[in-house]
């Protein structure tokens, strides 16, 4: 399982739309992922502040477009919480609904930080 970071309003687009893209596909080639210990730091280094988040849970076996373990795209970001070494992995090119095994929202903190629902799979 790897694991998105997106709004609930971009997943219903998605779901309108029948496919799930991100503006990173543009800019860096490729949807920023996470595996399961890497979303809460890349959440409160990347999405502090925004609210609407839900985490998009998946089956990475049912993708149709390319996945890479790669180093991380932006290595001169270091906010103490997100490793420079760890590998991320990347769609190249846009997720397939049938892919999403499941939709979760992340949970906001007193302190504003994010964490994991505890049922995320």
């Amino acid at each position: 399982m790897i694991y998105h970071i997106t709004t609930g309003t971009a997943w219903q687009q998605a779901k309108r739309e029948g496919r799930y893209s991100a503006e990173s596909l543009k800019t860096d080639g490729f949807i920023h992922c996470s595996a399961k210990h890497q979303v809460e730091p890349v959440a409160n280094s990347f999405y502090k502040g925004i609210d609407d988040l839900v985490l998009l849970c998946i089956d990475e076996n049912k993708l149709t477009n390319e996945l890479r373990w790669e180093d991380p795209a932006h290595p001169t970001i270091d906010s103490g919480t997100v490793s420079n070494v760890d590998q991320f992995p990347h769609v190249y090119g846009e997720i397939n609904l049938d892919a999403v095994a499941e939709v979760v929202a992340l949970v906001r903190l007193e302190n504003s930080d994010y964490a994991l629902a505890p049922d995320t799979p």
